[in-house]
């Protein structure tokens, strides 16, 4: 049969060879479902400057479906969804301009989180001096009591103890 290619962007696969991959990525589905993916990943800014220039698309208005989908050239935005989009630009522009300020920067941030974990961390090797107790072992919840399991699924007895001679390993 022979090797075959995965399109991520597609999801499907095909035999592998120099014509039909050239096929597919010239192809006018595997383009769409490359823009689409990367649109994902989009500044929120762009797309609202985006589709604040395109007239809303009279059919998706009217039955809530369009036949173009996303390669429609007019808006399938509501209002609603464009004062969403330009609420979350102006927050996205206030948080950095908070930032260029020097001001300090709102929790839940990725600088909150570095500043807790290093903190963390700090403490845990100031802590690792200090020698551990291994934790006693334990079965798990709802096992019958360890003097009614068989010897194969009863805890090897810890160290420094004497070993019956009938459990002794090896």
């Amino acid at each position: 049969m022979g090797k075959r290619y995965f399109c991520d962007y597609c999801d499907r696969s095909f035999q592998d060879n120099l014509h039909n991959r050239k096929k597919h990525l010239n192809g006018v589905q595997h383009l769409r479902a490359k823009r689409v993916w990367y649109d994902l990943f989009r500044d929120a800014a762009a797309i609202l400057q985006e589709e604040q220039t395109k007239k809303p698309c009279r059919k998706f208005l009217q039955t809530g479906q369009c036949d173009f989908g996303s390669n429609c050239r007019f808006s399938h935005m509501t209002e609603q969804d464009l004062e969403k989009l330009s609420a979350q630009v102006q927050g996205e522009q206030r948080s950095k301009e908070l930032q260029q300020e020097g001001a300090d920067v709102p929790p839940g941030t990725i600088e909150d989180w570095l500043e807790k974990r290093a903190k963390r961390l700090s403490a845990a090797q100031s802590n690792s001096a200090l020698p551990e107790k291994p934790a006693p072992f334990q079965y798990p919840p709802g096992w019958p009591p360890v003097q009614d399991l068989p010897p194969s699924l009863q805890a090897p007895p810890p160290t420094g103890w004497p070993v019956p001679p009938n459990l002794q390993w090896g």
